[in-house]
């Protein structure tokens, strides 16, 4: 890698975007990470050379995005690249998502990527070049049962991407997403429990029979994510892409 690039990771702390941060330090990138515990972004850059910033922060709080960018910008005279991964789901049957859960869902993996693509656009227009990465999901491609409340957000980031692609094309900026199946996170942890608790059945019943209709008949793992979403960084020629990413593909 000739230039190391000022990369900006959203939800950096664990699971996939903890493998993201880690794989792009290894390439010599200068890394901003940001999540809601400080303690797992130390973890991560804890005797590292690269440049990096650690910010802990709520992404669905009014004006974080605007001040997470800011301080990237302000640090390093701009963002090269924006990967934004914050996200979470909840499982409950249609009849039983309350309001709460509903718009936490969409504040969370919607709202908030639309934020920092808001926040970060600005500055990528003005370096006349930029590339925008976001983890959605598989859910946003297709519908499955006891998750109307995510899908719907994933189905509405997945737009979000298109829509972005396509404005921000003219101006050297690439916005793409990868679309991973289920991945070996805590939030498939929990999504698994709630399974079980729901059914009365036991959690490992229950994982058994979700990885048996995968591709592949596994989970994906996250370092296997980071790689596909990494895979877009420095190919201009690619943007507007929803990736469908399976286990076993």
């Amino acid at each position: 890698m000739a230039i190391p690039l000022r990369v900006l990771v959203v939800g950096a702390g664990r699971g996939i975007g903890r493998s993201i941060s880690k794989q792009l330090l290894d390439l010599g990138h200068s890394v901003a990470l940001c999540s809601r515990t400080k303690s797992d972004l130390d973890l991560i850059v804890d005797g590292r050379s690269n440049k990096t910033l650690t910010m802990a922060a709520d992404v669905t709080m009014p004006g974080t995005a605007e001040e997470v960018i800011e301080k990237v910008v302000s640090a390093w005279g701009g963002i090269d690249v924006l990967i934004l991964n914050a996200g979470d789901g909840i499982s409950a049957p249609l009849d039983k998502t309350t309001d709460q859960m509903w718009d936490h869902m969409l504040n969370l993996n919607l709202s908030a990527p639309f934020k920092f693509i808001r926040a970060a656009v600005p500055h990528m227009k003005s370096a006349k070049s930029g590339q925008i990465i976001v983890i959605a999901s598989k859910a946003g491609l297709v519908g499955e049962p006891n998750v109307a409340a995510y899908t719907a957000a994933k189905h509405g980031v997945v737009g979000l991407v298109r829509a972005a692609a396509s404005e921000l094309s003219r101006y050297g900026i690439t916005v793409n997403a990868v679309c991973p199946d289920y991945v070996d996170t805590p939030m498939t942890e929990r999504t698994l429990q709630a399974a079980a608790d729901r059914t009365g059945k036991a959690i490992n019943e229950v994982k058994s029979a979700l990885e048996s209709k995968l591709s592949g008949g596994r989970l994906l793992s996250a370092d296997e994510v980071a790689v596909a979403a990494i895979s877009f960084i420095g190919d201009s020629s690619k943007t507007g892409i929803t990736q469908l990413l399976e286990g076993g593909r």
